[in-house]
């Protein structure tokens, strides 16, 4: 017999079929809609659940596959008359539009927020021992497994900034500053998040390897 505590709730099975998904125990067992199907290929992130506190896509997991583990929908996180911090400040900053992505974008922001308290870094992350997981683009690649397909984007950062500022910020002594990156940058049309001081590093790189070359070819 299967045993889901899905919402600190129990759930027990006795023939479902071990090729189901969690996120099709969910919806079609449960009738827990929260977490969406999308594309069903794990790239757009609306089926994202915690499990143990980490998140996951769950139409790449079987449901077999946590027996005893506890399991969180955006129904376990927070319903209408009882908002969670961060899906009042999605509310907030107007966050969402169609909303079909939203439940995906929440769950793993909750575990974002729990990744960059416990100092966690990520790709764009500079400093392995202490990372800046306040900066606007380590938000942004930390989210990037989440599409929303009406970009929404922006809102959505600053929702998770917001919450951010009054759960991260309290832990430290110095004075918080929600800064973007060492440099400016200029953003126009599609929104997307300033560059890191990696990427700023390679850009440098190519361009001194490209004045190398022009020099080269300016002397032959």
């Amino acid at each position: 017999m299967l045993t889901l505590t899905i919402n600190q709730q129990d759930y027990q099975f006795d023939n479902l079929d071990p090729r189901t998904t969690l996120l099709d125990v969910c919806r079609q067992h449960l009738q827990i809609t929260g977490p969406k199907k999308g594309c069903d290929h794990g790239q757009c992130g609306a089926c994202t659940m915690l499990v143990n506190g980490r998140r996951i896509n769950s139409c790449l997991t079987l449901a077999v596959m946590h027996d005893g583990n506890e399991i969180t929908t955006i129904e376990g996180i927070g319903m209408p008359d009882s908002l969670s911090e961060l899906q009042q400040a999605f509310k907030d900053h107007d966050a969402f539009q169609c909303g079909y992505c939203t439940p995906g974008q929440i769950c793993s922001a909750t575990a974002l927020i729990t990744e960059i308290k416990e100092q966690w870094p990520s790709y764009v992350t500079t400093d392995l021992q202490q990372p800046d997981g306040l900066l606007v683009q380590e938000i942004a690649e930390r989210m990037s497994g989440n599409i929303c397909r009406c970009s929404a984007y922006p809102n959505i950062i600053r929702a998770i900034q917001q919450v951010l500022e009054n759960q991260v910020s309290d832990q430290t002594s110095e004075p918080f500053s929600m800064t973007t990156s060492p440099s400016t940058s200029t953003v126009s049309g599609i929104w997307s998040p300033p560059p890191s001081e990696t990427q700023l590093g390679n850009q440098s790189s190519n361009n001194k390897a490209a004045n190398t070359d022009n020099a080269i070819r300016s002397r032959s």
